[in-house]
């Protein structure tokens, strides 16, 4: 199928090679931010997606710091609320937090004790899919709260990790895909 926004995306992320550490293929969405319109056009298709895969949220969860740019976005065309998710002493209210590991180390998360109500319906939403780590962490976190996590959206995600095997049962999808 051609799709024309897909191929302004991949024309869009830069691999950038042993970036954060060696081996690491870092694909940056600086450009595709950098680019007109298209996180405009990149937001009305994950509206368009998530209706036609059913999942409509309560609120839309986005980890630090690229789950704040699709995040809030998101939250405003489905009209619903966005839940930050940050790193420890980010919050000026009361938290719970969690531990994750990372593909090239470990970190922790935490949100606001009071952000999603009890049987609230959440979607996660972050740039990239890679080992599933920071979703997991977000997924624990949102359960705790009593929130149902219905589905988790990316713009990239990198195959080969085994990433939706790490954040199962939520559910993944991706704009786009890249080996790992």
């Amino acid at each position: 199928m051609d799709d024309g926004l897909l191929d302004r995306i991949r024309s869009s992320v830069r691999g950038i090679p042993d970036f954060p550490i060696e081996g690491i293929m870092f694909r940056d969405i600086s450009p595709v931010l950098a680019e007109p319109g298209l996180l405009s056009s990149i937001t009305e298709r994950l509206v368009q997606d998530l209706n036609e895969l059913g999942w409509h949220p309560d609120v839309v969860v986005g980890p630090e710091a690229r789950g704040f740019i699709f995040g809030p976005l998101l939250a405003d065309r489905l009209g619903c609320g966005f839940v930050p998710v940050r790193k420890p002493g980010k919050l000026p209210s009361t938290t719970i937090r969690v531990e994750y590991e990372l593909e090239y180390g470990s970190n922790t998360l935490e949100i606001h004790d009071d952000a999603i109500k009890e049987g609230q319906r959440a979607v996660i939403v972050d740039d990239l899919l890679a080992t599933g780590g920071t979703i997991s962490a977000c997924a624990r976190l949102c359960e705790e709260l009593g929130a149902t996590v219905i589905g988790s959206v990316f713009l990239i995600e990198l195959e080969g990790l085994g990433a939706r095997d790490a954040i199962a049962p939520v559910e993944a999808h991706a704009l786009i895909s890249y080996p790992a």
